[in-house]
């Protein structure tokens, strides 16, 4: 008999990351593509308030995506990078040497434990269209008047802040209502859940 999946197939299904970093003289960015297992596309581009190199863009670039990611509510995580350097370093086939990069690689490995399942996958430029084209965006604009949501890091250890979001539809809208107006959902383990990821967004 065939019928609608249980709800242990639907935890164990990939979330799919896209991410690139981009380093120009006006500053560094990332951007970053989540596709929840439903198929819905969540757009970011964040804006780095630090100096990097291109090389730390890229790392700067997955780790941010895979915080976005695990707040979301990613347990099986398939990322894809068009930087060979980071996707060998991640998988442990080149050595990290620069203090900067293995600082980024020892948060990798840290946010590889929040999922049960992690892969690293190189794909080609051509492939990673979406993803170059925030990273650029990020880089390149202090304001931004698309509908993408603008990330900050003020260095790179701090929590992703959520700024300038208007009609929000997806999976941030519980978040802002529970961080502005104290809403939570009327169910007890939603609720709990939410408060848990909730924790790490500020709104300004």
């Amino acid at each position: 008999m065939t019928g609608a999946p249980s709800e242990g197939t639907s935890k164990n299904k990939k979330w799919l990351l896209h991410v690139d970093g981009s380093f120009t003289t006006q500053g560094s960015g990332a951007g970053i593509v989540i596709t929840s297992p439903q198929g819905e596309d969540l757009e970011f581009a964040v804006k780095f308030r630090f100096k990097t190199s291109n090389n730390e863009a890229d790392n700067g670039a997955l780790v941010a995506g895979m915080k976005i990611a695990h707040e979301a509510g990613a347990k099986h995580l398939l990322a894809y990078s068009d930087s060979q350097l980071v996707v060998k370093q991640v998988e442990g086939s080149y050595e990290a040497k620069e203090k900067s990069m293995v600082q980024y690689l020892q948060q990798i490995a840290e946010l590889r434990t929040s999922f049960e399942s992690f892969q690293i996958i190189q794909i080609s430029r051509e492939e990673n269209v979406k993803a170059d084209s925030l990273s650029r965006l990020a880089s390149a604009l202090e304001d931004c008047r698309r509908h993408i949501t603008i990330q900050y890091l003020p260095n790179p250890g701090t929590a992703l802040t959520i700024q300038a979001i208007s009609s929000i539809t997806d999976w941030r809208a519980p978040i802002i209502e529970w961080i502005e107006k104290g809403n939570l959902p009327s169910n007890r383990w939603e609720a709990s859940r939410l408060k848990s990821r909730a924790a790490r967004f500020l709104i300004q």
